[in-house]
């Protein structure tokens, strides 16, 4: 079992929090993301849990262990009942999660079910590479109630480039592959596609590509860095916003087109926070993270992105055996992802779009002399593409204003 609480909290670099406002209280977590295979099959070379800086999934076991898998079925229902919460989301994650195979994923789910019990509702889903995902795992997620989300970075040239087998082959033929087979057969359990952008590739080329499956929503995820280790690309001279620029033509083809293509979900979550909506991810907007991540050794953490900032920067010390949810709320680092704009910087706090973009993705914004209190490395990508949308939006309202004069 991992140290104590405050054995760690003495080892880790310290990340400055705002106290909160006088009778605040965190909001419960939702979302539980299970490591539960901490190795992979691939070897993409912009992967934050293997090739940044945070190396501990060398520590860990490899498959988690059905103690752990009961502890975390316990806690998740302590905590939905405490919280009289309706439902609940578990995501199977990994490494690559179906290298645990398929009786540990069906002892898992169930686990978790049965300990929730019929008055409280488990969302499951499962993010894999694809690489093995076959009739017998898509037949018993079919089973379970477990939606697929796949990774897949656009055409064979464009994911061959980043996302590789140890021996340095591509995997797209796989991945496209066990996609037809999802797609043809088990459509129904299709959750989306995530991509990686990378500025090497064309984006209305990479988008086309990712709609040939049908999917139900694509997730363009920016790669993970900070003002240490800065994105490919970034920082970027003259005010350049190469991220921006990449994704603005998928945005413009995806906004006027005449039917819906897909969901987009940054330019859905944009939208809704234009509108006074929410965000469906803390990558954008000002709502509370409600998300914990569980690895494989039962150790309770922040979001993982944050292995891309430094050693032991996910780590809250907390253990599902020994911790209640309930306590990970109070870490320091937890309630900062919850309090807003007050854990923002002040350039932040005064800008104009801190309702929609909320300072980014937490990750994003480290650098070794100030910790999180700083802007997103993404900041003027952040602003050129919030403020084109907002534009567009804005011409469309004030069109439909004119026409009913």
């Amino acid at each position: 079992m991992p140290r104590s609480h405050e054995t760690w909290l003495g080892e880790i670099k310290p990340q400055v929090t705002p106290l909160p406002p006088e009778g605040w209280q965190p909001w419960p977590l939702c979302q539980f993301i299970l490591k539960i295979h901490s190795r992979c099959d691939l070897r993409c070379d912009y992967c934050y849990v293997y090739e940044m800086a945070d190396q501990s999934w060398k520590e860990q076991p490899r498959r988690v262990s059905k103690d752990v898998i009961a502890h975390t079925a316990s806690r998740i229902a302590e905590h939905a009942h405490a919280h009289r919460m309706p439902s609940v989301h578990l995501i199977l994650h990994g490494g690559e999660p179906l290298l645990a195979g398929a009786d540990h994923i069906a002892h898992t789910v169930r686990a978790v079910r049965q300990a929730l019990g019929p008055g409280v509702h488990l969302d499951v889903s499962l993010q894999t590479n694809g690489m093995r995902l076959d009739e017998t795992y898509l037949k018993l997620f079919d089973d379970l109630g477990v939606r697929v989300g796949l990774s897949l970075d656009g055409d064979a040239a464009d994911h061959d480039r980043h996302r590789r087998r140890a021996d340095g082959s591509g995997s797209h033929a796989t991945v496209s592959a066990a996609l037809d087979l999802l797609t043809e057969r088990y459509l129904h359990l299709y959750g989306g596609l995530l991509c990686t952008v990378d500025l090497d590739s064309d984006p209305l080329t990479t988008y086309e590509a990712l709609l040939e499956s049908g999917p139900p929503r694509i997730d363009f995820l920016l790669p993970h860095g900070n003002w240490a280790e800065p994105p490919p690309g970034l920082p970027a001279e003259d005010g350049a916003t190469p991220y921006a620029d990449w994704l603005i033509p998928i945005f413009d083809r995806w906004y006027g087109a005449p039917r819906r293509e897909t969901e987009v979900r940054l330019f859905a979550d944009i939208l809704h926070l234009l509108m006074g909506g929410t965000s469906s991810s803390e990558s954008l907007g000002l709502g509370p993270a409600r998300m914990v991540v569980i690895e494989a050794d039962g150790g309770i953490q922040q979001s993982d992105t944050l292995k891309s900032a430094y050693p032991g920067a996910p780590v809250t010390g907390f253990h599902v055996a020994r911790d209640t949810f309930d306590a990970v709320l109070r870490h320091p680092a937890v309630m900062s992802r919850q309090l807003g704009a007050e854990a923002l910087a002040k350039e932040c706090r005064d800008c104009p779009v801190l309702s929609v973009c909320g300072g980014g993705l937490y990750a994003h914004r480290y650098d070794p002399d100030r910790g999180f209190g700083n802007r997103s490395v993404y900041c003027d990508d952040l602003f050129r593409l919030i403020t084109h949308i907002r534009g567009e939006v804005e011409r469309d309202v004030a069109a439909l204003l004119e026409g009913r004069r």
